[in-house]
């Protein structure tokens, strides 16, 4: 936010008093021809002469003041009223000075001063309502403004004093209306375009960031508070690529920016530039090592090209400054299965659920792991957890059934799997689900119903086409059986078994010389099914 502060009087009111000595004499002849730095000299030589009389004080308070000494310029109005507290105009420039020193607290009090001794002092009174507004003390400071106003109403710097004062109390609204005024008045106010710019980002009007920063802008191509009004705009429409530019720029003004270059990576994190994100990032925790979220970012960005390790040391990094993240504990989870360390990964998984029991996917993948290493009713526990609210679920509960059926419950699983298909019918596993448990059953009617769907669905997987032709077989369905193992070998040319028993199909129908080649390519391929070789039946 930008305040326009009013710069007080510094005139000195220099006596031609018969007594004045020949250096002030001096000094002003000096002055007049614009040799501040000679005529200063001339102030410093009196004084050490001992000539320490209020004009000379004052004369080198004025001279000090207009050549920027402003800490000096203070010590010398001091001085002046030590010697003539009642000096006129001294207590003023000295709330100046410290105003200028940015010694607020000071200043205020001796504009307050300053403003007692002369009621109609307005400019006192309007140092004041500045140094109170520095001070946090927004609404005394709106105060004063208003009482400036109502004695000068067309006073330019409490006019914008006062809109500063609404924008830092909340009064959003009216602080807005005066800014416009103040533009109609001086369309070229860049300090009226800037705090708009912020009055905007913080209503969420992104209209009034975006038509602010765009003028300020033809003013001022460089200006700062513009084009973060534009990167605050393009974040706002979800115009990644326009925020990278912006923030890009702006790192340019600022490279020591945490700020800035974080979110210069979000911006090209999310237009997928993930090299440019973690470099953007790693540059922002030069200035902020402690930033949570730029190692959280970090280590998903260096995650999603892989590297590994680099994204488990940010986010331990995360974690050390934060431990209970439950997305980062739950990445880090990810990483370590990835990385095939199950066991520390279900333990992370088993973290994040212990501050988290509804977290669904953390629940699945604790499930999956569990199925993995066949602790099946663990797994259960698991899944059911991922069902219990999201009930519709055809991954988890194809697992489910799946952990059902290896621990013996075929009741169960069948259920889960007709559940799978309820809530989605297309769904390849439940179907297979299913047919493995009618095989299981004998009821061949079931299975070979569950393996034709799955056909017209586009599988054709050879275990598919084996099993379907191995239960038309058993059915005594013979040219369709050979029709799918045929099938199957077409998909894997040395799948023994389908070679085996199209050698038995085969020979069924009368087609021995045909059967004994088959059964010559089974063997060749698996020769321990020779065990078989003199059995009539069919194989599995």
């Amino acid at each position: 936010m930008t305040n326009k502060k009013r710069m007080g009087e510094t005139k000195t009111t220099i006596s031609d008093r018969s007594g004045v000595s020949s250096a002030l004499g001096r000094a002003v002849a000096l002055h007049l021809e614009g040799k501040l730095k000679e005529a200063l000299r001339e102030l410093d030589a009196a004084l050490e002469r001992g000539e320490s009389s209020a004009d000379v004080h004052s004369a080198r308070g004025h001279i000090q003041f207009e050549l920027e000494m402003f800490e000096d310029a203070a010590a010398s109005y001091s001085k002046l009223l030590e010697i003539d507290p009642r000096h006129p105009g001294s207590m003023f420039n000295l709330a100046v000075c410290l105003e200028k020193l940015g010694k607020w607290q000071q200043a205020a009090e001796n504009f307050q001063r300053a403003f007692e001794a002369d009621r109609n002092r307005l400019d006192a009174q309007l140092g004041l309502a500045v140094c109170l507004l520095h001070l946090d003390r927004a609404q005394t400071a709106l105060e004063s403004f208003e009482s400036v106003l109502s004695k000068n109403p067309e006073n330019e710097t409490a006019l914008f004093g006062k809109a500063v004062a609404l924008q830092l109390t909340g009064k959003l609204d009216e602080a807005a209306a005066v800014y416009r005024a103040t533009l109609a008045r001086n369309p070229n106010s860049e300090d009226a375009m800037v705090n708009l710019i912020s009055i905007g980002i913080a209503r969420k009007d992104y209209d009034l960031v975006r038509e602010n920063s765009e003028r300020l802008l033809t003013l001022r191509p460089y200006s700062q508070a513009a084009v973060e009004g534009l990167a605050t705009c393009a974040f706002a429409s979800s115009d990644y690529e326009a925020a990278a530019k912006f923030c890009a720029k702006l790192v340019e003004f600022t490279p020591d920016s945490f700020e800035r270059w974080f979110n210069l990576g979000v911006a090209y994190q999310r237009t997928a530039r993930l090299e440019q994100a973690a470099k953007a990032y790693q540059e922002s925790l030069r200035f902020r090592s402690d930033a949570k979220n730029a190692w959280v970012n970090l280590g998903v960005v260096l995650h999603e090209l892989n590297d590994f390790r680099g994204a488990r040391e940010a986010y331990e990094r995360a974690l050390k400054i934060q431990p209970d993240i439950p997305a980062v504990i739950y990445n880090l989870a990810l990483l370590h299965e990835q990385q095939d360390s199950v066991y520390d990964a279900e333990k992370l998984y088993e973290r994040v659920l212990t501050s988290n029991p509804d977290w669904e996917d953390a629940w699945f993948r604790l499930g999956y792991l569990r199925l993995q290493r066949s602790d099946f009713r663990g797994a259960i526990e698991a899944f059911e957890n991922c069902l219990r609210k999201r009930t519709a679920w055809p991954e988890a509960q194809v697992n489910l059934g799946l952990a059902y059926w290896k621990m013996g419950d075929r009741d169960s699983a069948g259920i889960t799997f007709q559940g799978a298909i309820e809530a989605d019918p297309d769904s390849v596993d439940a179907l297979r689900g299913l047919a493995a448990l009618a095989v299981e059953r004998e009821d061949f009617e079931a299975a070979l119903d569950c393996q034709a769907k799955l056909i017209d669905r586009g599988e054709r997987s050879p275990e598919l086409f084996y099993n379907t032709g191995l239960l038309l077989q058993k059915s005594g369905q013979l040219d369709d059986a050979i029709k799918l193992y045929r099938e199957a070998l077409s998909e894997r040319p040395d799948f023994p078994e389908a070679l085996l028993n199209l050698g038995h199909a085969l020979k069924a129908q009368g087609h021995a010389e045909e059967a004994r080649l088959y059964w010559s390519q089974a063997l060749a391929a698996k020769p321990e099914l020779a065990a078989g070789y003199f059995d009539a039946g069919a194989r599995t």
